[in-house]
């Protein structure tokens, strides 16, 4: 008697028009493959078992919930869950797990470049060599100096050990502390965010927050640009309230040309790169196909999202 044919699951991998992941070659093989844009998921939907959302910002998911009519299990390509946490996805069956351990560490050296780069007015010596300028100055020295991390998960966890490690006195601040965070940031000299976007969270440091830090303090941003009201940090930056900002994500994102954030004094810009070190999309892909794997073996799956601690979270 002939062995029955291997189960082969239909696979929809949502990605950017000019972002198509090329190493699901071991998927291919095992899935009915369905490649596609995040405008048109609605199509590969239907009759799917697993997604991987490879363009992990997009929202689509959310709004073409009603096509998946078959789907088991919800990858995606980000640490951050909040595109795909909806409540109609939360109190489904459906499985979901991120791609938690690829950008701890990297995200964390940004945090410390940034620290580096605001204590050793770095950015001061680049415009002066720009100017062909020879000008001694002072800096500052960051042994000892107290830092708050908001973000107690693998991010936030990181990038408390690395600061740690060079020196800095660090609090790490999760979902009680950011009830009440004007109590916490009084004497921190940097506000780093690292939490994930929840309802709780969203602008969690608004005008009262950014009242209460130190005129020489500096926030940065690796989490999501919603944790800060945007106008209140464009405002504090202006008045002075604070010294300064390094933000990797912003709200909105991207940050549109002639925003003022561009412009904000001691404001420094970079484009959600924080823990895109070189590889990373091919780490990504590769981290999905060892889970695809466990998934065909009948194992349990790596990085397992719990849905309702994260909802209840909002």
């Amino acid at each position: 008697m002939d062995d029955q044919p291997a189960h082969k699951p239909v696979t929809a991998v949502q990605h950017a028009p000019n972002s198509v992941p090329d190493r699901l070659a071991p998927v291919a093989e095992a899935a009915e493959l369905r490649l596609v844009e995040s405008d048109h998921l609605a199509t590969a939907l239907p009759g799917a078992e697993i997604l991987f959302v490879y363009d992990f910002r997009s929202t689509a998911l959310r709004e073409t919930w009603s096509a998946a009519d078959s789907l088991r299990w919800v990858h995606i390509a980000s640490t951050g869950v909040d595109p795909v946490l909806f409540d109609e996805l939360v109190e489904s069956d459906v499985v979901l797990t991120n791609s938690r351990g690829l950008f701890e560490r990297p995200i964390a050296e940004y945090v410390l470049a940034q620290i580096l780069a605001f204590a050793k007015d770095i950015r001061r010596s680049t415009r002066a060599q720009a100017a062909l300028s020879w000008r001694h100055f002072g800096s500052e020295s960051i042994d000892g100096v107290p830092v708050a991390v908001l973000g107690t998960g693998p991010i936030g966890q990181a990038i408390a050990t690395l600061l740690t490690a060079v020196g800095m006195q660090v609090t790490l601040l999760g979902r009680a502390e950011s009830a009440d965070l004007p109590s916490h940031v009084g004497d921190v000299e940097y506000l780093v965010l690292a939490a994930p976007l929840t309802a709780q969270t969203h602008a969690v440091v608004n005008a009262r927050v950014l009242s209460a830090m130190r005129p020489t303090a500096r926030l940065i941003n690796v989490g999501r640009g919603e944790l800060v009201g945007t106008w209140d940090l464009v405002s504090a930056l202006n008045r002075g309230t604070i010294a300064g900002a390094a933000l990797d994500v912003t709200d909105p994102e991207p940050l549109p040309v002639g925003h003022p954030l561009w412009r904000t004094p001691n404001t420094h810009i970079t484009p959600h790169n924080s823990g895109d070190v070189h590889g990373w999309s091919d780490r990504l892909q590769d981290q999905f196909v060892t889970n695809f794997e466990r998934y065909l073996r009948g194992e349990k799956l790596l990085n397992i999202v719990n849905k309702n601690r994260m909802h209840g979270n909002a």
